[in-house]
């Protein structure tokens, strides 16, 4: 019994100082700033809801820190990217593109990436659609450590804008993204 209660011990210390290491490579994404007047910014897709489709609140929260940008430096083209979900009415780049539109961006700036279903093939099928030179990432805050090494893996010169989450599901998407960068460590090269 003894013995059963210190491997129990060891498992959830081990469990901790692992969640303390994946969390403080997700706070270093968090943190990065992006270059200025990249060639591209690179909108990773989020859940669309509705028949109607439109952003969710993670997707939109991307989306309105891309415009900013996308503002301060006009002559910088966008790639909306992300595919359509089996509970989504449209993919999420042809949203992302409308919201973009509504918001300002000139069509003729956006670039549309509609096949992805995953992180790791928002940036790859981007990256092979398009020449994406010096590249701003946007996603929200947790999720841009994993984002950005993705990135860096397929060569691409890369730098994050983190989209700052302000709504409950960031405490799921945390979570979530604890197993993702995990997998991403181990399959995702």
């Amino acid at each position: 019994m003894i013995l059963l209660r210190r491997i129990f011990f060891i498992l959830i210390i081990s469990g901790c100082i692992y969640l303390i290491i994946v969390g403080a490579f997700m706070y270093s994404g968090m943190r990065t700033k992006p270059v200025e007047a990249a060639d591209t910014v690179l909108i990773l897709g989020a859940k669309v809801e509705g028949d109607l489709a439109v952003p969710s609140l993670v997707l939109k929260e991307r989306l309105d820190e891309a415009v900013t940008y996308l503002n301060d430096y006009p002559k910088t083209k966008v790639v909306v990217s992300g595919g359509q979900g089996a509970d989504e009415s449209t993919t999420e780049a042809s949203v992302m593109e409308e919201y973009l539109v509504n918001e300002g961006i000139a069509r003729n700036r956006i670039e549309t990436e509609n096949k992805s279903k995953r992180t790791e093939e928002n940036i790859k099928y981007s990256n092979e659609k398009f020449d994406l030179g010096k590249t701003v990432i946007v996603s929200s805050d947790y999720h841009m450590y994993r984002a950005l090494m993705l990135a860096n893996r397929q060569g691409i010169d890369v730098s994050g804008l983190p989209a700052k989450s302000r709504t409950p599901a960031k405490y799921k998407g945390s979570m979530r993204e604890v197993l993702s960068i995990t997998y991403a460590w181990v399959f995702d090269h």
